[in-house]
This record gives structure tokens, sequence and C-alpha cells, in this order.
């Protein structure tokens, strides 16, 4: 796909939404997904967009309250739906395919809302997301989702650079990928899990840390920060240390590579090497 600017981008996009005519939206409150949302919404009418958050314990409690307010915000139809991808064996595996049962479980759920509305699932993936191990996008298409954002060619950097001059709070928001991506490929994702993840990213939230990852091995707890934030995380060693043990957490450790999303996925890629 050849390269566009923003302003053609957002124009495609628009253009994009029109033709679909009526949409359901996987609202996380992300970038992506937000601007999906709000473009939609503008274009479209809040009566022909329907914006629904999935729930389940692999989403922050923090993102939802997020969720809610942009919604109240911006006059999205916002609703939520809870999603069971963590009574699913498979899910439970963490294989390489984890996101496809999460996606699979999302899609089984916004399909009957979508049939009623007579509308398209839309899903906020942009360009830069088609190139990394991402298998909920196959589950997605095999459901009939679409990528309006890939239509248009949106890179993340545009999602962004759109967003700030919409004037949309979310558009230097970080990354939150679901809590179930912080457990390596192997390690059963179980709720205890996903609760002291959630717990020890929370609290260091509460000590100024906004974007990391608590990368979760067992009894350890390897911590992702910005690289300029690595000296904060050194400085502040004994309330960050005590966050996370409090979190249930015997050991804490700060990965001096800093904060790499989708970092995990190296071990496919290190299987598929071999």
């Amino acid at each position: 796909m050849a390269a566009v600017s923003t302003d053609e981008a957002l124009v495609v996009l628009r253009t994009e939404l029109r033709r679909l005519g009526s949409l359901v939206v996987a609202f996380s409150g992300g970038a992506d997904s937000a601007l999906l949302a709000w473009v939609a919404t503008d274009e479209l009418g809040a009566d022909r967009v329907r914006c629904i958050t999935a729930v389940s314990p692999s989403l922050p409690a923090d993102e939802l309250s997020d969720c809610s307010a942009l919604a109240a915000e911006w006059g999205l139809a916002w609703d939520t739906v809870t999603t069971t991808e963590l009574d699913m064996p498979d899910y439970q595996a963490n294989d390489g395919d984890r996101c496809y049962h999460c996606k699979e479980a999302l899609s089984v759920a916004l399909e009957p809302i979508a049939a009623a509305a007579e509308a398209t699932i839309a899903l906020g993936v942009n360009l830069d997301d088609l190139g990394d191990h991402r298998p909920g996008q196959r589950a997605a298409v095999e459901h009939g989702a679409v990528f309006p954002l890939v239509t248009a060619g949106f890179t993340k950097a545009m999602v962004r650079e759109v967003s700030r001059g919409l004037g949309l709070r979310t558009a230097d928001k970080p990354a939150a990928a679901c809590l179930a991506s912080r457990v390596p490929y192997g390690t059963p994702v179980t709720l205890g899990v996903l609760r002291e993840v959630e717990a020890a990213e929370s609290a260091l939230r509460r000590l100024g840390f906004g974007e990391l990852r608590v990368r979760h091995y067992r009894d350890m707890a390897r911590l992702e920060v910005p690289l300029d934030r690595l000296a904060d995380v050194v400085a502040a060693r004994s309330e960050v240390v005590d966050a996370v043990q409090a979190a249930g957490y015997r050991y804490v450790t700060l990965d001096l590579e800093g904060l790499r999303s989708g970092n995990l996925n190296a071990a496919l890629r290190d299987e598929n090497d071999t």
C-alpha cells in the first residue's frame, strides 16, 4: 500500500465508514479504537455506531473506567459485553495462538449485537499491527470483521497525529495490551496470574510510572519501563519493590533493555528459527 498523508488517510477513512454504513466498534479505549470510534460516530452518528468494550479478567479495571469516561465525553453509544476466553482451555494453555482464541471469544460476543443492528464489526487495527504476531486478526477476519484504519492507510504514528489534530486525549495514550500479554507463552493464564499482574501495574502507576509492563515469571516480576525512566525506578527502589511484592511476587527485577511492546513474541520467532 502506497504511503498517504494523514489528511488523505482521514478522508479515505470517512469514505470507508460511509460505505460500511453501520458499525459495531470493538472499543478498548486505546488510541486506535478510540480514533475509529470517534470518527465513525462523527461521520455516521451515534445511532449507527455501537461502541462495545469486552469485559474479562484480562482487561484492567482502569481501562474499563477510561472507556466509560471517553464514551461520556464524546457522546458514544457505548456498552459492554462479557467475554469468556478464560474459560477456554486453549486460551488458558497460552500457546502462540492465545490471541486467536481471545478474538474468537470477542467475535462470538459481538456477532449477535452486529446482527441485530445490521452492522459490520470493526476493529482498530493499523498497518503497523500487520507486521507483528497477531493471530487474533485472523480470528476477527474469519468472523467478518473489518479494519477501516488499515484500509485508509493509517500507521500508529498517523493515528496519534490525526487524534492530536482532532483534540482527542487518547492521542498520546500509552499502548495498553491485555493483561495476558504479560505472561510468557507456555505459562498458563489463570485468574490469579492476571490479578497479580494488574495489582502490580496499578500500584506502579500510582508511583508515577504510567507506561510500563510487569512481565510474569511465576514468583518473579520483570519490570519494563521506557529507557528514560530506568533511573527513576532505581531511585524509587524501595517503594517499587514493596508495591510489586504486595501484589504477590517474591522477586522484582528491572529489564535494562526497557519497554518493548510485544517482546514476548520473540520467543515464538526463536522457536521458528530452530
